[in-house]
């Protein structure tokens, strides 16, 4: 009997049975004469005798890495700048590293012209004056820069980073499609990518000998650091902020680097000088690794209209105090109508050999048919047109090409389209053994602790926000369990203590006849947005507790039924509070962030703690009032347990407002704060305490001389407007 092919071997496989690609075209996976290119023999095989099931559970793997991790992007002209999951596809684009090295060879000889290009553009313009280049064409770009004309980079270059996107045509020939130079995106997103695709195939991922990304990502890090020209000066990522489109890999590239994250409103420039707003004051910056377009960076020069920028970050280049990571103007290399002319204009400089990208003009290339590589469709592969998204750094050592990228499969055949097709890792096999590179310092390097990072006043006021809404949502949950549960106890619904309850959550506001009242929903979102704002300073596993929060919260909204079923509702809900809790308190660094966040929870709880007894512990309260009070405070067990009596306004406020032990007490909580406070930047200077732990301590006081008989509603309604006091002078000192 004659043996199977290879072909028909692999089609007996689930996942490769239907994989037909274009016979005039070129395919990653099969040679023309339909046999398994030798690069992918080993993957295909291993791949083959996956069973349908396997293959399903490791893609559902990948897929569920990237949920938890927050990977998404925005679509483009989307109402709200609405967002979707990363489209992605878990079998691999596989090359060999000799196909891989001239490929990267000619994207460096490409990224050397580019540079002289823009040299010259924002320098002595002999391009132009030369006829390599109509002026009118660089006069009518809008990346062009007029304000830039004649600045040089303190730096002395004006490329730091680039991608290219990179396609075959049908004979085989890389072309290069697209020049990303202003402010290239995608990085991130190829780590992230590389993370799941590794969770879908990780013994196949060790076996094949894959180059990895860490040593290029630690060599541009070390060399953005060594361009700093203030002593002193903080390094970070300039972000437009949670509504662009690539937020979330701006924070997982300043996590994943050590950079400081920052928004335009972190930067200051005076006199020249470029500063981070932080809670302890400016700070000087030296270097940005822009992420923004450049005609955003600057309102004052550049454009008006912008509300993402740093009004002055012109100037401070202008003289030389900051580094910007790529130079401003690089966009007018991204220009469609510059390509044709690279060519000529490479020649005349020297000329590159005949088949490398830098001589492929793209609109040339463009209208080729592009390769076609395996994408992962509804549990079988088939061909889908090929555009990698390719990324290089200038280091220490000259430009170095990060080992992969991410390439995006269409199967629409769109080029480039932001919201077709499936994104896939790209892996780049060597026949031997590779370097394990990481991101960590060398075994034989002196060890240094790192210096706790400063922390912008913007990104303070958003985790002081986040504890502040994650405590106001306990609370409105509480709350509204109690009523639910009285609803379904006593099926009566207008009685004194229901409609003192439905009073004191109109005052909240919350809709007191909304099963999941959309005031709940309105603070969750809340916290979620402060949560995105310091995405890389709060952890993926509270950020996805939290997400799940809010999904779980929308969800229920639409098929609660009042009594009971709500009643439950809410109690699941606060289960999973609890774990966001749990993960804050037993996980998170105690960094300054972590004060603030808790400083907000801290004072949210003792101002619901205090506008609750003023309602509930009222003399004039309905019967059954005080009770009420104490589940919404969750401290029923502990009176229980302290009191046999049944419950009595002194001995209730003695517990919620003095005792010590309970951590849900308004002194508990007050001491917890002014431990919080002196810890603070500014705190306490040269003996003499600053306002806000002035504020604190006054307050304490005024409750600590207290006893539960004196304790009566005006006293708490005066705490309440000294918390809000102590709000206020704590955004005034830190947050603003």
């Amino acid at each position: 009997m004659p043996q199977p092919t290879r072909r028909q071997a692999l089609e007996q496989g689930p996942g490769f049975a239907g994989y037909h690609p274009r016979p005039d075209g070129f395919d990653e996976l099969l040679d023309g004469e339909g046999g398994v290119r030798p690069v992918w023999r080993p993957f295909a095989d291993a791949f083959a005798r996956l069973s349908e099931a396997d293959l399903t559970r490791r893609a559902a793997r990948g897929e569920q890495y990237l949920h938890d991790a927050g990977v998404f992007f925005r679509r483009h002209g989307a109402a709200g700048g609405g967002g979707r999951t990363w489209p992605f596809s878990p079998v691999p684009l596989i090359l060999h590293e000799r196909d891989w090295r001239d490929l990267a060879d000619g994207l460096v000889r490409r990224a050397e012209l580019l540079e002289a290009v823009a040299a010259d553009l924002y320098g002595e313009n002999r391009l132009v004056a030369e006829g390599l280049l109509p002026a009118g064409l660089v006069a009518a770009s809008s990346a062009w820069l007029r304000p830039l004309v004649g600045v040089l980079p303190v730096s002395g270059r004006h490329l730091h980073f680039l991608a290219f996107d990179v396609a075959r045509g049908p004979c085989g020939r890389w072309h290069v499609l697209r020049d990303h130079a202003d402010s290239p995106a995608g990085a991130g997103a190829a780590l992230e990518t590389r993370l799941a695709a590794q969770r879908v195939f990780q013994e196949l991922f060790q076996d094949s000998h894959v180059h990895r990304m860490a040593g290029f990502f630690r060599a541009f890090r070390d060399a953005l650091a060594a361009l700093n020209p203030v002593g002193g000066g903080r390094v970070g990522i300039l972000t437009a902020g949670p509504g662009g489109a690539n937020y979330f890999e701006h924070a997982y590239l300043a996590r994943y680097l050590g950079f400081m994250l920052f928004e335009g409103e972190d930067i200051a420039v005076e006199n020249g000088m470029a500063t981070v707003r932080t809670v302890a004051g400016p700070h000087p910056l030296g270097v940005v690794w822009r992420q923004l377009r450049a005609g955003q960076a600057d309102p004052l020069e550049l454009d008006e209209m912008s509300r993402a920028g740093v009004p002055g970050l012109v100037s401070a280049l202008r003289d030389g105090a900051l580094t910007a990571a790529n130079a401003l103007g690089s966009g007018v290399l991204e220009d469609p109508a510059l390509a044709p002319f690279l060519s000529r204009i490479a020649t005349v400089r020297g000329g590159p050999p005949p088949d490398t990208p830098e001589s492929w003009w793209a609109a040339a290339a463009r209208a080729a048919p592009r390769s076609t590589a395996p994408l992962w469709v509804q549990g079988a592969l088939r061909p889908a047109p090929a555009t990698l998204r390719l990324f290089l750094a200038r280091t220490a050592d000259g430009w170095q090409v990060m080992p992969g990228g991410y390439v995006r499969l269409d199967s629409k055949d769109h080029a480039a389209a932001q919201d077709r097709g499936a994104i896939a890792d790209i892996w780049v096999v060597s026949d031997g053994p590779v370097p394990v590179d990481t991101m960590a310092a060398g075994p034989s390097d002196t060890y240094i602790r790192p210096l706790p990072g400063t922390l912008p006043s913007r990104a303070a006021d958003n985790l002081f926000w986040l504890g502040r809404y994650v405590e106001r949502a306990e609370a409105a949950i509480r709350l509204l369990r109690a009523l639910h549960l009285r609803m379904a106890e006593t099926g009566v619904r207008d009685n004194p203590l229901l409609a003192s309850l439905r009073d004191y959550l109109r005052a909240l506001p919350l809709d007191p006849h909304e099963t999941v009242p959309q005031g709940l929903l309105d603070t969750l979102d809340a916290a979620l947005v402060c949560a995105s704002r310091v995405h890389d300073r709060f952890s993926i596993d509270g950020w996805t507790a939290l997400r799940n929060l809010n999904e779980a919260a929308e969800d229920k909204a639409r098929t609660a039924r009042a009594g009971d079923d709500t009643a439950r509702i809410m109690t699941g809900l606060l289960h999973r509070l609890a774990g966001l809790s749990g993960l804050v308190h037993e996980n998170m660094y105690r960094f300054t962030g972590w004060r603030f966040l808790i400083l907000g929870r801290e004072l949210e709880r003792a101002s619901g703690m205090a506008s609750a007894l003023a309602h509930f512990a009222d003399p004039a309260a309905p019967e059954g009032a005080l009770d009420l009070a104490m589940e919404v405070g969750d401290c029923s067990m502990t009176y229980q347990r302290r009191y046999s009596l049944g419950a009595q306004r002194n001995t209730a406020v003695d517990l919620m407002v003095f005792d010590s032990m309970n951590p849900r007490s308004i002194l508990f909580l007050l001491e917890r704060m002014r431990s919080l406070i002196t810890l603070l930047p500014g705190a306490e200077t040269h003996g003499v305490m600053s306002p806000l732990a002035r504020a604190v301590l006054r307050a304490h006081a005024a409750i600590a001389v207290e006893t539960p008989e004196t304790v009566d509603r005006a006293a708490l309604v005066a705490l309440g407007e000294r918390l809000d006091g102590i709000s206020n002078l704590l955004s005034a000192a830190y947050l603003t």
